[in-house]
């Protein structure tokens, strides 16, 4: 697909990390954006500093987690621009669950699940129909994660199961839109390879009161800085990913389109075989015994 000034494109998760990175990439690029987040006064400002670039912008506060508000954002975007030419489904959240699978708490679940899986679907639907009748070149890019995406991090369970299922939910949307011959592509994005500085550690903060935890946390939510802190103390250094390199990753892939927004890795490759020879080799998951904790 050809990127060319005047078109459409629709951000969830838009005001800040990888989705203000792309929002902002589009714009510079001659897109209007329409940027959609669970923040008001974030979104305010990622829309004030875009049009202060000089940048086209229609902001809407969005729960993606809610069916409706997602069709109203169609519908806003539509009677806004008329058109929708690239949509980014990238609204993503951490579940806050902690210890063991069958300890968590069944809302850790659904508010991860509510965002992360039904998020991408709702934006599918409410978009899709619209950009395959347009006739015109358009694309879809999922935000998954290395993190399920690729192979779980069984500390992170709940968010690698949703991240699992948008590749799956990708996946068969590219098969959906080549069966209709449409002229609409599918990509699913692996932001990295490294670490990347989001306010996805801290997505408790928009935690919908119909989600909330039921009992107290035993341990205290700890901010990607304390958590690189830590890390330090151990004589660990991350590496971290800029956010831009990801919305450049984007914009290349949508142009090529290229399914597997993967950023070379040493590291993911790695994953990825073993976990395909595990499974070619009916041989238990080795692959995960670095991350079994006793």
């Amino acid at each position: 697909m050809e990127l060319r000034k005047g078109q459409v494109a629709v951000v969830t998760g838009a005001a800040s990390g990888i989705g203000l990175a792309m929002a902002r990439r589009f714009a510079a690029d001659g897109l209007k954006v329409v940027l959609a987040d669970v923040e008001q006064v974030a979104l305010d400002k990622a829309a004030a500093d875009l049009r202060a670039d000089g940048a086209d912008v229609h902001a809407r506060v969005v729960d993606v987690g809610v069916r409706q508000q997602v069709l109203d954002l169609a519908e806003s975007a539509y009677d806004t621009y008329g058109a929708v030419h690239v949509l980014c489904n990238n609204a993503g959240v951490g579940s806050g669950a902690e210890g063991r699978m069958w300890e968590h708490e069944p809302n850790d679940w659904q508010w991860a699940f509510a965002v992360n899986v039904w998020g991408v679907f709702h934006g599918i639907q409410a978009f899709v129909p619209r950009m395959i009748k347009s006739g015109q070149p358009g694309h879809v890019v999922n935000t998954s994660s290395g993190d399920g995406g690729i192979a779980p991090l069984p500390t992170a369970s709940v968010y690698a199961v949703t991240k699992a299922a948008v590749v799956t939910m990708t996946e068969s949307l590219y098969a959906h839109l080549k069966a209709e011959h449409a002229r609409v592509g599918a990509s699913a994005l692996f932001p990295g390879p490294h670490m990347l500085r989001t306010g996805l550690w801290e997505s408790h903060r928009n935690r919908p009161a119909r989600y909330a935890k039921e009992r107290p946390r035993r341990t205290p939510y700890r901010s990607l800085d304390q958590w690189e802190s830590a890390m330090k103390e151990a004589g660990k250094e991350v590496a971290f990913t800029p956010v831009e390199e990801v919305a450049g990753l984007v914009v290349d892939g949508i142009r090529a389109d290229r399914f597997w927004l993967l950023p070379e890795s040493e590291h993911s490759d790695a994953q990825i075989r073993a976990r395909a020879a595990s499974m070619l080799d009916r041989a238990n998951p080795s692959y995960l015994e670095s991350f079994i904790l006793d």
